[in-house]
């Protein structure tokens, strides 16, 4: 037997250090090779790092939140034959098997391959299971699929029994928890939801959240954000949409109001190139840009993701919307590239239905402007002294101060409310 050593690999873009997000092994397990073994988070995105072996783990080299440089020890795994372990690796001292970090949240993945789990049948579901003792720092063994789904139905599975591979929780084990909760209940034994409560759950901010967290903090730093808002009527651009939908929706696609937004900041641009603007503030340098690649503000499981469309010039509504459409999915089902999750030039945010009246949203750095969609809602109208129902919006959008004039961020906005009032005036050149 020997030892195979896997030591953090050079992530390319010339990344020096990268953090460790999860492990998705521990101490004793068997593993076989491209079984993901553990995620890795750079400034950009999630990789996962797979197994190029069959072996058993021996040794894990970091705990996750832990920042590892490039090509130090990351996992050392017992294999048939030599193994792959130089002199140099074995001057480096082991660390003692480590107890993984409290539940949290799985972050999203870039090309995963994740671990499909057979689902038995009816007849072998496991039994209820009894709630399970285990330490409050202990993590069971269970994949994102199932403890997003856990979070889902408020289950800690800390307290549920799997029946899996090495103790792994299962969908069927947290059924099978759940039905023993409803047996309980039939016996009277579940508190009242007026009972009081003393469980806390320490979460750490690793990961997804801690590059979120750092990049608002430096953004609110480092920019001198101010914000402009502005009620837009989209009565007739959103009949325009609904006309188009019923024309064209079986044939391209429906269409959200999204890639009107889109096609408006293109066209809006094109008088305001200080806004489709990047500043390196440690070099002093604006860069303007002539291609307008636009970050659309996507909501995941972990947070708040933005994935971009490139060229959206040269776009056409439907082709907008099914790149948006597209992004989406990949960033909320971890599936996004690490050249689609940077290179904007400028941002849009929304929060669709639950996007309120106003927001501030916080600059996309180094983008020196982003805009924030809020819902649409009817409100009566006074139109040539008639008091009519129009659909109102609010676009609220943030600046960098220090190279975006206050006139000529309210003038873009202004810009961009006549596009989407006269939407006609999109699409003439």
């Amino acid at each position: 037997m020997g030892t195979h050593v896997i030591k953090m690999p050079d992530i390319g873009e010339g990344i020096a250090e990268v953090e460790l997000a999860q492990w998705h092994v521990k101490v004793g397990d068997l593993v076989v090779e491209d079984q993901v073994l553990a995620d890795v988070m750079t400034d950009k995105a999630m990789v996962d790092i797979p197994s190029p072996v069959h072996g058993k783990v021996l040794s894990l080299g970091g705990q996750p939140g832990e920042v590892m440089a490039v090509g130090s020890i990351l996992i050392s795994i017992e294999v048939e034959g030599a193994g792959n372990l130089k002199a140099s690796d074995q001057l480096v001292k082991e660390p003692a098997p480590i107890k993984e970090a409290a539940p949290v949240v799985a972050a999203p993945k870039v090309e995963a391959a994740p671990v499909v789990e057979s689902k038995p049948a009816a007849a072998c579901r496991p039994a209820p299971q009894a709630p399970v003792a285990r330490d409050a720092d202990e993590r069971p063994l269970a994949s994102p699929a199932v403890r997003k789904h856990a979070l889902d139905l408020g289950i800690q599975l800390r307290l549920v029994q799997g029946s899996g591979p090495a103790g792994r929780i299962l969908h069927e084990d947290l059924d099978a928890y759940l039905a023993q909760g409803t047996q309980n209940a039939h016996r009277g034994s579940t508190p009242s939801g007026y009972a009081q409560r003393h469980d806390e759950e320490q979460i750490p901010v690793i990961g997804m959240r801690r590059k979120i967290a750092q990049r608002m903090q430096e953004a609110t730093q480092r920019a001198a954000h101010f914000s402009y808002v502005e009620e837009i009527d989209v009565t007739a651009v959103e009949e325009l949409r609904a006309h188009l939908n019923e024309k064209h929706g079986a044939t391209r696609g429906k269409l959200t109001l999204l890639p009107f937004l889109v096609r408006a900041l293109v066209v809006a641009l094109r008088d305001f190139p200080q806004i489709n603007a990047r500043y390196d503030d440690e070099a002093q340098v604006i860069t303007r840009h002539g291609a307008v690649h636009v970050g659309v503000a996507t909501q995941s499981d972990v947070g708040l993701m933005v994935p971009v469309v490139r060229h959206a010039e040269a776009r056409s509504l439907w082709d907008s919307a099914a790149e948006i459409s597209r992004l989406a999915t990949a960033a909320r089902s971890g599936k996004a590239a690490r050249d689609e999750l940077s290179g904007s030039t400028i941002t849009l945010t929304s929060l669709g239905a639950l996007g309120g009246i106003v927001s501030t949203p916080v600059l996309n750095l180094p983008e020196v402007a982003i805009v924030g969609v809020n819902k649409i809602v009817e409100r009566p109208m006074v139109i040539k002294g008639q008091i009519v129902v129009r659909k109102m919006m609010n676009l609220s959008s943030s600046f960098d101060h220090r190279v975006v004039d206050g006139m000529d961020a309210a003038l873009f906005i202004q810009a961009i409310r006549g596009l989407l009032e006269q939407p006609a005036s999109l699409f003439v050149e």
